[in-house]
């Protein structure tokens, strides 16, 4: 379960309006797209064996994987990836189809060019420009490279009727659904996230089981976090800035960027999420942090259970003024950098929100996961928005497909 500690914003709000919050949270199952917070119940021994076979297939194939989608198409796996150790899986995995630049494509081509590869295709729509055309890239890669498509190529597409789901049963692809009840940022717990996991060798069971564990616990955290974050922005805190002193978790502050960045940008209004990593970012924007502007609050993630640390040793080469630190765990003294930051920054008039996961692994980074989405959706809903559309992203891909196709 995860653990929220207010004591770091006592100073800054005189008190939660978390009656306002338990009634957003009500309206979150009326919702026609509140199907990932049945997810966790829904998923099913079949569900897991299928994923868990193509992503035992993948690794048994192949040197490297690569993904294709853009937001909550690759951010959800990305951060699981890079948060979890794989065991057993596949070595090395890319991401692409998130951008349109060239050479990148052309670097990740010819770093595949001597080794055998997979590709993941995910794309809930099947009508965003860069996974489409990354697509056409790795099909005419894996055409020339296999022939047949059906090994090599996983497609995960939202469960209408699109080009990218007709293909893949005319190809005889390995092929999973998006519900349309699960927006794609929200979809983490799907195959959009859930294959990629499996994949890499990651226990995707005990993803599935943390976010479980968070949904039946109640949302009382994820309520008082939202109320928290609203009552915040009421007071003139505009930005919220999403903090880690894991450099493992950066993927998950991106994931968590665009969860809550697309839900409440909307009518002119919504807190600007923000990302750092401590202590790395303490050297760049830890001076603006403490001595900035006061329109700024930060969350702070830490974990309790991190399964790994390594002792620093004595060094004997010159002083370096650091003895006192002989012996010591890394954790410690990294867990003594979060309490300083902490105390500097409160001091220093920012507001700070505490949250606790219980383990850095896959059922904490399901349970965290889950959290969020609860949040978001009960804090959009609190802001006077739809947690669960993006009209603003439409925009600019209509003004793009004009341009290329020669059209005003």
């Amino acid at each position: 379960m995860i653990r929220l500690d207010l004591s770091g914003i006592s100073g800054f709000l005189e008190k939660l309006d978390l009656g306002a919050a338990e009634d957003a949270a009500r309206r979150i199952p009326a919702h026609e797209m509140s199907g990932w917070a049945v997810l966790p119940a829904a998923y099913s021994v079949a569900t897991g064996a299928k994923l868990r076979g193509a992503g035992s297939k993948i690794a048994e194939s192949s040197d490297a994987l690569v993904v294709l989608g853009a937001g909550g198409s690759s951010l959800g796996a990305r951060a699981l990836i890079e948060a979890i150790p794989g065991r057993g899986g596949v070595r090395e995995v890319y991401f692409a189809g998130d951008n349109l630049s060239g050479v990148h494509m052309a670097r990740l081509t010819e770093t595949l060019r001597d080794r055998d590869f997979s590709v993941i295709a995910a794309s809930k729509s099947g009508t965003t420009t860069e996974p489409a055309v990354a697509l056409r890239v790795f099909l005419k890669l894996l055409r020339e490279r296999y022939g047949d498509l059906r090994d090599r190529l996983y497609i995960v597409a939202g469960e209408h009727e699109s080009p990218m789901r007709s293909f893949a049963e005319t190809c005889g692809c390995a092929l999973f659904g998006i519900p349309e009840s699960v927006g794609g940022r929200y979809s983490v717990l799907t195959a959009a996230g859930l294959l990629t996991a499996a994949a890499r060798g990651i226990d995707i069971d005990e993803i599935v089981a943390g976010a479980r564990s968070e949904a039946e616990s109640g949302a009382g955290e994820a309520i008082r976090y939202a109320a928290a974050r609203q009552g915040l922005y009421a007071a003139g805190y505009r930005t919220e800035i999403f903090a880690s002193f894991e450099p493992d978790a950066k993927a998950l502050g991106e994931w968590w960027r665009q969860l809550f960045g697309e839900s409440e940008g909307k009518g002119g209004g919504g807190i600007f999420p923000a990302t750092v990593g401590f202590t790395g970012d303490l050297h760049s924007m830890g001076q603006y942090i403490q001595e900035g502007r006061r329109d700024i609050f930060e969350t702070i993630l830490e974990f309790g259970a991190r399964g790994g640390d390594a002792v620093i040793p004595a060094n004997a080469e010159f002083d370096d003024g650091f003895a006192f630190l002989d012996g010591r765990g890394f954790n410690d003294v990294n867990d003594v950098a979060a309490r300083a930051v902490r105390a500097a920054h409160i001091d220093g008039g920012v507001p700070v929100l505490g949250l606790e996961a219980g383990s850095f692994d896959e059922r904490g980074l399901g349970a965290l996961m889950y959290f969020f989405e609860t949040a978001c959706a009960v804090s959009a809903f609190l802001a006077g928005v739809d947690p669960f559309d993006q009209p603003g992203v439409e925009k600019y891909k209509g003004i793009m497909r004009g341009e290329l196709r020669g059209t005003d």
